[in-house]
């Protein structure tokens, strides 16, 4: 059985949560923290969430995980069986990472932890997410899902990007990430009206103020 480790605040970890619970396998979790400390460097290599533990050893890195357990061939697939159409796939999720997560994720501080961001860190972040968006739209299918007919691993990183860029959006950058995208709205709610996708929410929400008692405890 696999013991997935981190908490549930993160993103990155409710992604593989997730990609466990709709394939239907077998885990438990561990809460833990990111760290510096030399126990946690030693199944974590740069010390992030999460970690996924197996029976081989620990892997971390989200997009490593998540290939791993599709590479299992085990429960609901979330790649399809087709080589150009799983590329298809693993380059949306990538296009969501880089070009949306990553961008909000520098204002994270100001929208979230009322830590105010530099102007210009704000600039390359609207024009970084705008772009990101754009090209999405380009590249998207929601039909319904991201890539088609399917649930894949594109909509994780979507449904775990989407909101909190949809946040960062909002209340540090000034405009409507998803004001002119219909398609992403209605599928973002499809999601969070999947019974998996509550109870992660649902860890979230009680998990909040010792995530933020743990922040607040750091040096």
């Amino acid at each position: 059985m696999f013991r997935l480790h981190g908490f549930a605040v993160s993103n990155y970890y409710n992604m593989v949560h997730l990609a466990l619970l709709e394939k239907g396998l077998a885990f438990d979790t561990v809460k833990a923290y990111a760290s510096q400390e030399p126990q946690f460097l030693a199944i974590s290599p740069r010390g992030k969430v999460p970690v996924l533990q197996t029976e081989h050893g620990y892997l971390s890195e989200t997009g490593a995980i998540l290939d791993y357990l599709e590479d299992l061939g085990q429960g609901r697939p979330l790649l399809p069986a087709e080589p150009f159409a799983r590329a298809q796939v693993r380059a949306l999720a990538r296009e969501i990472e880089l070009y949306i997560e990553l961008p909000a994720r520098s204002c994270y501080a100001e929208a979230f932890f009322r830590t105010p961001v530099e102007a210009a860190i704000k600039d390359k972040a609207r024009a970084e997410l705008q772009a990101g968006i754009a090209a999405l739209k380009r590249h998207g299918r929601f039909a319904p899902y991201v890539a088609g007919e399917q649930f894949s691993l594109a909509d994780l990183y979507f449904l775990y990007s989407i909101d909190l860029a949809a946040v960062v959006a909002q209340k540090v950058l000034g405009f409507d990430l998803l004001q002119d995208f219909p398609a992403a709205r209605a599928l973002l709610q499809k999601l969070q009206d999947n019974p998996h996708v509550q109870l992660i929410a649902a860890q979230k929400e009680a998990g909040m103020a010792e995530f933020i008692a743990h922040l607040r405890s750091k040096p």
